[in-house]
């Protein structure tokens, strides 16, 4: 089983919440895995050109095409992005729009597919998070858990972080704040969180390793959109 692991975060490897959380799940899943970060790539959202009606493929030439071939062969996703604005990220958001590409023609290139999500914000990591659900569930992939976790607000590095008024340190802390490593928000510490990402990754992999009927995970994935839609099947 190929599992592909995607960190949408503009941060290194080394200080993203994000990027720790998704390869723990990864390293939990006992299958072949791969952890691509989208950091520095370029990658524009979807241009409703409908080049990709014909075949599926997207003709948009940047750093997404590379990728194509990894989402196809992949058996399940874990996909993690910042809280930016109570959402994902502008570059998760266009990474997750091309994946448009794959639905002409009835096409049922990811259907039945598992993934977890991942979130990772300032304050909690659910927005995020449940915005990466929704966009599994357009496809008809099966988001099986989700893991959210507390990062360091880029407040905390700013050089400001201690007197301005509407910084995180001052919203979580109060006026006169001072920063200092232990009060900085790590996922590493979070021993609850860094269970949930290593419980997902061992559910990730149970479900794989006992294979599952695709057409019937995508058909349990449809109902449960349109009943979010408010219609029925």
């Amino acid at each position: 089983m190929k599992i592909l692991g995607i960190s949408g975060s503009p941060r290194k490897d080394d200080t993203s919440g994000v990027s720790k959380l998704v390869k723990t799940v990864l390293e939990n899943t006992g299958g072949d895995w791969e952890l691509i970060s989208l950091r520095g790539k370029q990658i524009s959202g979807c241009i409703a050109c409908l080049g990709c009606v014909k075949d599926n493929v997207c003709k948009v030439k940047d750093d997404l095409a590379p990728l194509r071939d990894k989402i196809v062969e992949a058996d399940a996703f874990v996909i993690g992005s910042p809280n930016y604005y109570s959402t994902v990220n502008a570059l998760t958001h266009a990474f997750m729009e091309r994946w448009f590409q794959f639905r002409h023609q009835t096409g049922r290139t990811l259907w039945g597919k598992l993934a977890v999500s991942v979130g990772v914000g300032g304050t909690d990591g659910a927005a995020p998070a449940e915005q990466l659900e929704k966009f599994f569930m357009y496809n008809f992939i099966e988001n099986v858990a989700t893991v959210k976790g507390q990062g360091a607000a880029s407040c905390f590095t700013c050089g400001f972080g201690e007197t301005c008024q509407v910084g995180i340190p001052n919203m979580l802390h109060g006026p006169g704040v001072k920063i200092t490593d232990n009060i900085i928000p790590d996922v590493e510490k979070q021993a609850d969180v860094m269970a949930a990402a290593a419980d997902a990754g061992k559910l990730l992999g149970k479900r794989l390793s006992q294979g599952h009927d695709r057409t019937a995970v995508a058909q349990a994935v449809q109902e449960k959109m349109m009943a979010m839609f408010g219609q029925t099947v």
